[in-house]
């Protein structure tokens, strides 16, 4: 850039300086202003920083001063504040739907809304159990083109795919394209989901965004509409279990009492609870009934109870007598 042109663009220059390079505890006096805008090949003088700090201030820009030895300018206030910024980088780093190289790349991209100390500690590694991160990097792409899908209001097409015995992939449908009208992304047991309108068979189902290949937006208009307008989102995930369809039931429980903050969690704060005995409580719970609902219930320990429908308690015992027996073999 021309020496005519960096002059002019000084003020710019400074902003960048103080919002990379200063905090509250690395202020900045006007001599390294000046200094470090020289780097940069700027000229300028002290009178001339406080006349463009002046100007920052007006414009909206939290600059603040410490007087003293040591002292000088810093950004005090900036739209993220530091641990705003790390809980965000926490979670992209616990995500496991965004590969390593995009949660490294996310994570340089909020080091740059704070100064460079700050931007350190974003970078810190973070300790998470067991985390398997996406090794499906279109993904975020996908994303990208499921929203825009809803925007426009038309349909899109994609493969299907799960993984066979020798770690590759098989495609689902006979290879063929699925082709649905796209109405939400759910974040569900760490994946995202998207919730669409199936026109072959008219009814509402659910893909894992991560086991979609060859996604592409197509101009023919959604369907499915009515369907939509009488589904509560957040009702269609509420009973179900990492996203597995079941039959709908309304199911009792006899649980323990130190169970009920897991209740809590999975269900809310809004479930009926009735005191049993001293020590256990019932719940009824809206729920659809699959091998994982059966498999959430047993993790709740051996005191962990089905009482009603009798339907369901004796298929979860069924699974149980079975799972035992398969187990006792030698």
């Amino acid at each position: 850039m021309p020496k005519a042109r960096k002059q002019t663009a000084k003020v710019l220059y400074l902003y960048d300086i103080l919002r990379t390079q200063t905090d509250e505890a690395h202020p900045m006096s006007a001599d390294r202003l000046v200094e470090e805008l020289q780097r940069s090949g700027i000229s300028a003088e002290r009178k001339s920083v406080y006349d463009d700090i002046a100007a920052l201030r007006a414009y909206g820009l939290d600059v603040a001063q410490i007087n003293g030895r040591g002292g000088g300018y810093f950004v005090a206030e900036r739209e993220f504040e530091d641990v705003e910024l790390q809980l965000l980088a926490g979670a992209v780093q616990a995500s496991r739907f965004i590969t390593e190289r995009k949660s490294q790349q996310l994570i340089a991209k909020l080091g740059r809304l704070t100064s460079r100390y700050a931007a350190q500690q974003l970078r810190a590694p973070m300790v998470v159990p067991r985390r398997v991160k996406s090794m499906n990097e279109s993904i975020y792409y996908s994303v990208f083109t499921i929203n825009e899908a809803i925007r426009q209001d038309t349909q899109i097409t994609f493969r299907y795919f799960s993984y066979n015995i020798e770690k590759k992939k098989q495609y689902r449908h006979q290879n063929r394209l699925y082709q649905v009208s796209p109405y939400a992304l759910i974040w569900n047991s760490e994946n995202y989901y998207l919730v669409a309108y199936d026109g072959e068979s008219q009814s509402i189902r659910h893909y894992r965004v991560d086991k979609m290949d060859s996604l592409n937006r197509i101009p023919d208009p959604r369907m499915g509409q009515e369907a939509f307008r009488q589904t509560d989102m957040s009702a269609y995930t509420r009973g179900m279990f990492h996203m597995f369809r079941g039959r709908a039931e309304r199911v009792r429980l006899r649980l323990p009492n130190p169970l009920i903050g897991v209740v809590m969690d999975e269900f809310g704060r809004d479930v009926a609870v009735l005191r049993e005995d001293p020590e256990h409580f019932s719940v009824w719970l809206s729920v659809e009934v699959s091998p994982q609902f059966y498999g959430w219930v047993f993790g709740l320990g051996p005191e962990a109870e089905i009482l009603e429908p009798a339907r369901v308690r004796s298929e979860y015992r069924r699974l149980l007598t079975e799972a035992a027996a398969r187990n006792a073999r030698v």
